[in-house]
């Protein structure tokens, strides 16, 4: 990790960047994919299947039987453990459902809203080296208490041509109609235009790596609704001296191992702090299994000394982390002052592991200093709001001179005229 003491606010938008790809070669790729995925459909989504997930596969939608054993394959402990997620999410999500009220503007004006599910929701599930069995919770549930009609799923199969049977088990678990075996773009490609077996979607959710984001974001310029552009995951410990160095290097590490494009960050007012949890980083670093990739990831990681706590905040809005996780003596106080941030953890109890997994809330959220203009996902995200309007005689009379007037001024005289035959059809009566 790389040590920074004292940083002037000039450098902090260097210091606070993320790592990424060249965007230019990135963008070329991805539009080549999605082109021949327009075209080729599912012949084009195998091909790129062999292409990158080095896999032959004859169909690409998960039958019965595949799903019937990934049920036998999931031991009864994770079982439990997905049940419990899956209810604390239900619970959580269910409290945001929409209750619109019918608004009488003035007398004889009565506006409203509906809330109604999205029809047809694509979700992306990333493979990799770990199965993110937890995303399809995140994101089929709601979708489920939405309302949603049609909710497919794709993910990347393994070089025997599975999907690891746990992310399968979630998904049935959570109601997904259709689960698919692609991933990556043409995973992106084919929920956004339908191939023969992969039907097109109206939006498309889930996280994955720059690839996947690029693909999300072209498809979404014309084409089909997107969650959010969120990428690489990433953590920001905000930290003083009372914060336990075992506890942040644990929360660092936690994000280090999901790639080697992850970017974990330590912000201190403790040099003491910072120093302890440099060394402790190194020492858990040992015992992991993803070793490897925390290592990689870690390189892009630094351990930020400031001034004070002010200075702190300040550069936590500007960095605008995907995961906030508050370990000082007055977190409740900090947590005020935080104006950008996807989730935000409070005390040392609260690691970002519990958000990621059962504590209810979502764990799909904007990444790369998005989390400035956007919010994570919640049930709002599998909604639409349709404005609805009734206008009586007092109301017509009430606001339709005013009508009248404004499309006048702005030059649109039928605009007007839509209003004052209705007006003289009242003044008759």
């Amino acid at each position: 990790m790389i040590l920074i003491n004292y940083p002037n606010k000039t450098l902090w938008p260097e210091i606070l960047s993320r790592p990424s790809l060249n965007a230019e070669n990135l963008f070329d790729t991805v539009r080549k994919i999605i082109d021949h995925v327009k075209v080729g459909g599912d012949k084009a989504v195998l091909a790129y299947e062999a292409e990158y997930d080095k896999v032959q596969l004859s169909s690409l939608l998960v039958s019965e039987a595949e799903l019937k054993e990934a049920e036998e394959l999931v031991c009864a402990e994770l079982k439990t453990a997905i049940h419990l997620a899956k209810k604390n999410i239900e619970i959580f999500h269910a409290a945001q459902r929409f209750n619109g009220k019918k608004i009488e503007t003035v007398s004889g004006v009565t506006c409203w809203q509906k809330a109604v599910p999205i029809e047809k929701v694509g979700l992306y599930i990333p493979g990799g080296t770990a199965p993110l069995f937890s995303t399809v919770l995140m994101l089929a549930v709601p979708a489920k208490l939405a309302g949603c009609k049609e909710v497919v799923l794709c993910s990347p199969p393994a070089k025997d041509g599975k999907i690891h049977p746990a992310v399968l088990f979630a998904a049935a678990v959570a109601g997904v109609d259709k689960i698919y075996k692609a991933g990556g773009v043409q995973a992106i490609a084919a929920m956004a235009y339908g191939t023969e077996s992969i039907p097109k979607v109206y939006k498309i959710f889930g996280p994955g790596n720059q690839y996947v984001t690029a693909a999300k974001q072209l498809v979404s310029l014309k084409d089909v609704a997107i969650d959010m552009p969120a990428g690489p995951s990433e953590v920001e410990v905000l930290a003083d001296e009372t914060a336990n160095p075992i506890f942040v290097a644990a929360d660092l590490l936690s994000q280090a191992e999901h790639g080697v494009d992850s970017q974990a960050i330590l912000i201190t007012t403790s040099e003491k702090l910072q120093k302890e949890v440099l060394s402790e980083v190194d020492r858990q670093l040992e015992s992991l299994p993803r070793r490897d990739i925390a290592t990689k990831s870690l390189a892009n990681s630094k351990l930020i000394l400031v001034n004070n706590m002010k200075e702190a905040i300040q550069m936590t809005n500007a960095y605008a982390p995907e995961h906030l996780i508050i370990q000082t003596k007055d977190y409740a106080e900090i947590a005020e002052q935080v104006l950008n941030a996807g989730s935000v953890f409070l005390g040392p109890l609260s690691p970002e592991s519990a958000g990621d997994y059962a504590s209810g809330t979502n764990h799909t959220l904007p990444t790369n200093g998005y989390a400035k203009a956007y919010s994570g996902v919640s049930l709002d995200s599998f909604i639409r709001k349709i404005t609805f309007q009734e206008i009586l005689p007092e109301g017509m009379r009430t606001i339709g001179p005013a009508i009248e007037v404004m499309a006048a001024s702005e030059q649109l005289h039928a605009h007007k005229n839509a209003v004052t035959v209705r007006l003289d059809a009242l003044n008759k009566l």
